[in-house]
């Protein structure tokens, strides 16, 4: 098989029934254009942005109290551009446009409970909760935060504070009360949502201890809204100023929502950056450029219809919740999970798929090789007819994993490794429904998105690794870094690498097709000798090898210069002898290069990651330093740094 052979290849028949290829048609139709490809429109969506981001406002459906003539206020930084600034819209009202009987939301938390809610009471729930949050004094600008699993309460909270204009700010509950207080202590929340215990892999856990902890060093928070995560069964005392989120509701009837009609960049949620140096950055995004950046997500690059049924695994402290809670635009089924992945084996989520009839299944890259390397068959198992796309993100997907994929989950399917960030919420790189899928490529750059690959002096270079930039506007920027008064905290994250070019710390290349391979973050870069190596094609290589369960290559500085460190983890039963240390090192050498092969191979017993599952390469290259991490707490499992602390074998 050649390194990057066709995976799929759309068929007529379904190129002519995606969304896209009408968007493609009517906006040829009335500007007078030709589009034969992907590439052609994306062409002109960067040429043009002021007349593609108009059409998909129109086209698309944006509901709004005022659009405005004006697309883009010019400014002389890029940062400071500003996407229709006379507009009037609400979120909320864009995500509540249908109020039907049909399902809006399935939820599934492991093998404990399942519900279902209708459009119609969506609605009705959002109705009474906003009449709530006013009545007790919240208004446009407040935050409001949510330390809740994937359910639908939370969806409920987050559309009740959106129609009202205040702020939206979530964390996982499986964040200690340290990493809770350096995210929602930096934006004071005025309501909070918290939940009573959730279920993972098997095991109740309760979450009362760390809410009582957390509860008195948050003082600007007036109200706790406690949730049941099976509903009705609250379990546990009320924490200090707390209420059940039924007695919230009680005495309110369900009534038209008063959407408070906001500018395009008022402020929808506060994100936080998952680094693990300082406390997280907290990242505004704007009501306008959210909705508008994923119903062009949706629609467009993944070809979301009415009436399909979108499921992502997520949890909500990762911006993946975000993106698919706004699939309720495309009037699209949710499909919540909450719970481990493998619990109680591998296939539960395909279960999931099978019985539910998903046409979106959106997982991370991690899960698919966790499928791969247990010789998991979902394709013989279960009926997945009615999936169309699957998306992948998290890490860089590799090539491997895309003939697993194709090989035993879905053979005739829309595979999109996608890739962007809690940066801009959304993607910088993704699929479309329309091009064929190359073995180990994200497809395309997002329409609207004027995405390059810049070399160290600033140049744009095709078929070698470089930064990936972006060059000029898009509308979901962050709107501004909470606590950053000048801004200096914002231009810095992504405006000091090039002059007014956004830089965004990938490090990847562009394709002969104009797709993309991203080689891991350029700040966790590996760079031997002055030759800049992506972590990912280590991985890529290491991870063949069926004694290796997973792996983090780092930088040691070494002898001024820097060496490469691989860790391994084994798989149960396998040791690394010398043996196994000259195969991987063959391995790599071949299958990647030279400047490639590590100077040392160690075992260990754990990888540290953060929240959403991503390895934490500068945590660990930090700890074998010697520095200080400081924001622990954006691990999962932080405990882990430990092992990489004064290990002999990097002393010599």
């Amino acid at each position: 098989m050649s390194e990057n052979s066709m995976k799929w290849q759309p068929s007529e028949n379904y190129i002519s029934s995606t969304n896209l290829k009408a968007f493609m048609d009517e906006v040829s139709s009335e500007r007078g254009l030709k589009f034969n490809d992907y590439q052609d429109i994306w062409s002109w969506s960067i040429e043009k942005p002021e007349e593609f981001w108009s059409d998909v406002w129109d086209k698309l459906g944006v509901i709004a109290s005022e659009k405005g003539a004006l697309v883009i206020a010019d400014e002389a930084h890029m940062k400071d551009r500003r996407f229709f600034p006379d507009a009037r819209l609400n979120y909320a009202e864009n995500m509540l446009r249908r109020r039907d009987e049909e399902l809006a939301i399935v939820f599934r938390g492991e093998d404990v409970v399942e519900r279902k809610l209708s459009y119609k009471k969506l609605y009705e729930h959002v109705s009474k909760l906003s009449q709530a949050l006013r009545n007790m004094g919240v208004k446009a600008g407040d935050r409001v935060a949510g330390y809740l699993p994937n359910m639908p309460e939370t969806i409920i909270a987050m559309l009740a504070t959106s129609s009202i204009g205040a702020i939206w700010s979530s964390a996982s509950p499986d964040f200690g009360v340290q990493g809770v207080l350096d995210r929602f202590g930096q934006i004071e929340p005025k309501v909070l949502f918290a939940v009573d215990r959730y279920f993972y892999n098997g095991k109740e856990i309760d979450c009362l201890d760390k809410i009582n902890a957390l509860m008195p060093q948050l003082p600007s928070v007036e109200k706790l809204v406690m949730v049941s995560f099976i509903k009705d069964e609250y379990k546990g005392d009320l924490p200090e100023k707390g209420e059940h989120f039924a007695d919230f509701l009680n005495g309110y009837i369900p009534q038209n929502i008063d959407f408070e009609q906001l500018p395009f960049d008022h402020p929808l949620y506060i994100m936080f950056s998952s680094g693990t140096t300082g406390v997280p950055k907290c990242i505004v995004h704007g009501q306008g450029g959210t909705l508008l950046q994923h119903m062009k997500e949706h629609k467009l690059q993944s070809d979301v219809k009415k009436g399909d049924r979108v499921f992502y695994f997520t949890t909500c402290g990762w911006m993946m919740w975000n993106w698919l809670v706004s699939a309720l635009t495309a009037e699209a089924t949710l499909m919540l999970y909450d719970g481990s992945p493998f619990y109680p084996d591998g296939y539960t989520l395909f279960n999931y798929a099978e019985e539910y009839k998903c046409t979106l299944f959106g997982t991370s890259a991690k899960f698919i090789d966790a499928l791969k390397k247990h010789e998991l068959k979902p394709s013989e198992k279960y009926d997945l007819s009615s999936v169309r796309l699957i998306a992948s993100t998290g890490s860089p997907l590799v090539h491997e994993a895309f003939d697993y994929v194709y090989g035993d989950i879905k053979q005739d399917v829309h595979l999109a490794s996608i890739s962007g960030g809690t940066d801009i919420v959304s993607c910088f790189v993704l699929g479309n429904p329309i091009s064929p899928v190359y073995r180990g490529e994200i497809q395309c750059a997002g329409l609207g998105m004027d995405i390059d690959v810049f070399d160290y002096e600033g140049h744009a270079v095709r078929g070698e690794k470089g930064e990936l930039v972006c060059k000029t506007p898009f509308p979901c920027m962050p709107v501004k870094f909470w606590n950053d008064e000048d801004g200096s905290r914002y231009h810095g994250a992504y405006f000091d690498r090039f002059d007014n070019i956004w830089c965004h710390g990938d490090w990847c290349e562009i394709t002969e097709h104009s797709g993309f391979i991203i080689h891991g973050r350029s700040d966790a870069t590996l760079n031997p000798g002055g030759v800049r190596i992506g972590t990912a094609e280590i991985y890529r290589q290491v991870e063949k090898l069926p004694e290796i369960k997973e792996s983090i290559a780092v930088g040691q500085e070494w002898d001024d210069d820097v060496r490469v460190v691989l860790f391994v983890v084994m798989q149960d039963g396998c040791d690394l002898d010398e043996g196994l240390i000259k195969e991987i090192k063959t391995v790599i050498r071949s299958g990647a290069s030279p400047r490639h092969v590590p100077a040392k191979v160690i075992a260990v017993q754990d990888i540290p990651r953060t929240k959403s599952g991503k390895i934490t390469e500068i945590a660990v290259r930090d700890i074998i330093h010697g520095r200080d991490i400081k924001n622990k707490e954006a691990l999962a499992n932080p405990e882990a740094l430990d092992l990489y602390k004064n290990i002999e074998e990097l002393a010599a």
